[in-house]
């Protein structure tokens, strides 16, 4: 079935379906999901305990998200590859974040140190710097 998408092109969706195969054959493959468009999505806020939602995307954009692909990889540069064998990175963007670990304690920020891209590269006027 073909999906018209807004740059023009027309795009089997289908086409992703022999790659997911790949995926799952592969081990990499934890869950993958396309999504209807942004207008039929809602968009839900609670503020002081009162719920209040709104027909539509959160916010206006050019982009949008057509769906989602949740693999399991050994490093970024396995993700990245597999995020490139997906067949509508040529038609589109294909984002890869890792997923946050709530089953571990959140890493402390560390204090910024003072290098070439933290240091004023000359004070402001009234202002002082020591390395």
């Amino acid at each position: 079935m073909g999906h018209r998408l807004s740059n023009g092109l027309t795009s089997d969706i289908g086409d992703s379906e022999p790659y997911n195969d790949e995926l799952r054959a592969s081990g990499h493959m934890v869950m993958a999901a396309a999504l209807q468009m942004p207008d039929q999505a809602m968009t839900v806020q609670v503020r002081d305990g009162k719920m209040s939602t709104t027909d539509g995307p959160f916010m206006e954009t050019k982009e949008m998200l057509a769906g989602f692909v949740i693999i399991e990889a050994r490093d970024l540069n396995e993700a990245v590859r597999i995020g490139a064998g997906i067949p509508l990175a040529k038609l589109g963007f294909i984002e890869v974040r890792p997923l946050l670990d709530f089953s571990k304690p959140p890493k402390r920020a560390q204090p910024a140190r003072a290098g070439p891209l933290t240091r004023p590269t000359a004070p402001r006027r009234g202002a002082s710097w020591r390395p």
